[in-house]
């Protein structure tokens, strides 16, 4: 299965796929976001993807 933020898709639909609220599913990604030291949600993906955190 792809991961649902490699794959684009908004939060909303992110949240729905992980069974989240909208809300709980953006603090992750903010959180995300922190820990990687990332500015967006490309380099996330990015260094996810390096570190073969990603199927």
């Amino acid at each position: 299965m792809i991961c649902p933020l490699a794959a684009g898709h908004w939060n909303k639909v992110i949240a729905g796929k992980m069974f989240l609220s909208e809300f709980t599913a953006r603090s992750h990604l903010r959180n995300i976001n922190a820990k990687l030291g990332a500015q967006g949600r490309t380099e996330v993906v990015v260094n996810a993807r390096a570190r073969d955190l990603l199927d």
